[in-house]
């Protein structure tokens, strides 16, 4: 199992090709933007993260959660090398992922091997729940999502775009959280191996288990 969990993946994205066993040119990624839907045409970050991806070589390809089911994911996924999940609002986007059955489906597709990337909201359901994503500077639940269960792919939530000024929203809220808490800047990911949790930066490493 091998997961890269950002903030905002394009500026991560040339660690992330050197830790692939593969060039990005060999490798066909499946860009999911399901969560920008509410932005309208106004989704720059996604703009970015789809530009930087292209511009590394991956061979990208849209693949959208709206009115699918569980079958169809399995035939279009399939094919797949990596799994990209792009950001937007994260009770939209994970609303979608148990509609279409994309949640079981990845969870398979992870375990057998597929790499999942995710920026931002993208981030947030590869949790065991989203509750992070509606800490006070974060999302806005506007579907009304009740369960806000989520992949479960790593036993941690995360703060995506940490800024020391959430310090202490953070530290108050991993008082009531079930799960370890961790932080991520615009400039650190989180390179999950198996069991193995490493925070990355442009040029730190730092091992979270």
């Amino acid at each position: 199992m091998k997961l890269f969990l950002t903030s905002q993946a394009s500026s991560m994205v040339d660690q992330i090709v050197a830790r692939l066993e593969k060039p990005a040119s060999e490798l066909k990624l499946a860009f999911i933007p399901t969560a920008g839907d509410p932005y309208g045409d106004d989704k720059p970050w996604m703009d970015e993260d789809r530009k930087s991806l292209t511009d590394a070589g991956f061979k990208v390809q849209d693949v959208d959660l709206k009115n699918k089911s569980e079958e169809t994911f399995r035939k279009e996924l399939k094919d797949f090398d990596i799994i990209f999940v792009a950001g937007g609002n994260t009770f939209y986007l994970l609303d979608w992922v148990k509609k279409s059955g994309f949640d079981k489906v990845t969870k398979e597709l992870v375990q057998n091997g597929i790499i999942y990337i995710g920026s931002s909201a993208g981030s947030y359901i590869a949790c065991p729940t989203v509750e992070a994503a509606s800490w006070k500077h974060a999302d806005k639940n506007i579907v009304r999502l009740k369960d806000w269960t989520a992949l479960n792919l790593v036993n941690f939530i995360l703060v995506a775009h940490y800024e020391e000024r959430y310090q202490e929203m953070v530290e108050a809220n991993k008082k009531t959280a079930k799960y370890p808490v961790y932080t991520l800047t615009n400039d650190q990911m989180i390179v999950v191996e198996e069991d193995k949790y490493t925070l990355v930066s442009e040029d730190v490493e730092y091992k979270l288990s």
